[in-house]
């Protein structure tokens, strides 16, 4: 999530240093319940520890209104296509999710 963060911020920047508007807060949709309530809870335990900088930076722009967090369900993660071997239903169904045709198909 820092590292999407990161990212949105210097879109955010560069989209500004061009002269278009952004509209905020930006969405940022995550599968990991984990990590929302962590970015979203100030309380740490012993085992987030290691990740406590890139929590803060995340619960800042969330206490700053630039970003939201939302859930999003696993089996409709639209990255999976780019990153995961799925078998040909599963790429189908996130194809459409994603608008894309086959341009080879008859018509």
């Amino acid at each position: 999530m820092s590292q999407s963060v990161q990212e949105i911020v210097w879109i955010h920047q560069l989209m500004k240093e061009v002269g278009l508007a952004t509209s905020l807060p930006a969405k940022l949709w995550c599968d990991n319940k984990a990590a929302l309530h962590i970015a979203s809870n100030s309380v740490f335990h012993e085992r987030t520890k290691h990740i406590e900088i890139d929590c803060h930076f995340v619960r800042d722009k969330i206490k700053e209104n630039f970003i939201s967090t939302g859930n999003v369900r696993s089996s409709d993660q639209l990255g999976d296509l780019l990153t995961k071997a799925l078998n040909g239903t599963r790429v189908k169904y996130l194809c459409n999710k994603l608008g894309l045709i086959n341009i080879y198909a008859p018509t």
